[in-house]
């Protein structure tokens, strides 16, 4: 867990950018890398050890990230503060924004909300990391720098009593470009389970942060899931960041479909509340 912060956290706090002018043309955002709560939202009614859990956040994928984006030189946006409070890969109307229950387990802290405590939340996080992955998009465009959008996150290895066989997942819409080189990668190497929209799609409203930034601009994007027992530890997250790391270094998108509802390639876009 990060360290604690004061209470009354200004918004440039919840959101942090990692080297803003990175030269690569990967800009990697990690949604739900912290299991932080503010100290004003106590723990939310849950036991402290529940805040361990994935309900929190994606355990090991910051670790990951952070090592990738120093590697290739990448931009790296990150959540600061625990999903609990408010999930930034959600859309505003999504019914699991504010999850009262999460997996199996119930929030109460998140019970009963009024729309005043669910605006505070919305300004409080999710919306200074929307308008921060906005800001460096529409940034690098202006300049013509060619950009590309990938998430990272991770999954538990048993859910809802049912076990997870994947070691990665690449989740993908019908914009392929980005995700059909990355599988093929992936699978070339020997003992990896690649799960292809495995173990969500974005069907499971997952896609939101890609949907928003990538997918509204033209740009090619990717979401990459990756199993948590596999980065529960620096050396098992130095062999993902590692591995992701060399086939990123290389990777081309494809000149495959980009689906429906594409924008110029480079098409800044204005920003929806």
């Amino acid at each position: 867990m990060e360290t604690a912060r004061p209470a009354s956290l200004a918004s440039s706090e919840t959101v942090r950018v990692t080297n803003s002018g990175g030269s690569s043309p990967f800009v990697l955002t990690c949604d739900h890398a912290s299991n932080f709560l503010p100290p004003e939202f106590g723990t939310l009614g849950l036991a402290a050890e529940e805040l361990s859990r994935h309900i929190a956040w994606d355990p090991g994928a910051l670790p990951v990230a952070r090592r990738m984006a120093e590697a290739l030189d990448a931009t790296l946006v990150e959540t600061r503060i625990s999903r609990l409070v408010i999930d930034c890969n959600r859309s505003l109307d999504a019914p699991d924004l504010i999850s009262a229950i999460s997996e199996t387990t119930a929030i109460p802290g998140n019970a009963g909300l009024s729309e005043k405590q669910r605006a505070a939340r919305i300004a409080l996080s999710w919306q200074p990391f929307h308008d921060a992955v906005a800001s460096i998009i529409d940034k690098r465009l202006a300049r013509g720098v060619e950009t590309r959008l990938v998430s990272v996150h991770s999954f538990t290895p048993v859910y809802k009593g049912k076990s997870r066989p994947w070691h990665i997942g690449i989740i993908h819409d019908e914009d392929r470009r980005l995700a059909s080189p990355l599988i093929a990668a992936l699978k070339r190497l020997a003992g990896i389970n690649v799960g292809i929209n495995e173990p969500y799609s974005p069907a499971d409203r997952v896609y939101f942060t890609l949907e928003r930034h990538a997918r509204s601009r033209g740009l090619a994007c990717a979401m990459i899931e990756i199993r948590n027992d596999e980065i529960s530890d620096e050396a098992g997250q130095r062999k993902w960041a590692d591995l992701l790391t060399g086939i990123f270094s290389d990777l081309e998108p494809s000149s495959g479909s980009q689906g429906s509802g594409r924008r110029g390639l480079g098409h800044p876009v204005e920003p929806v509340n």
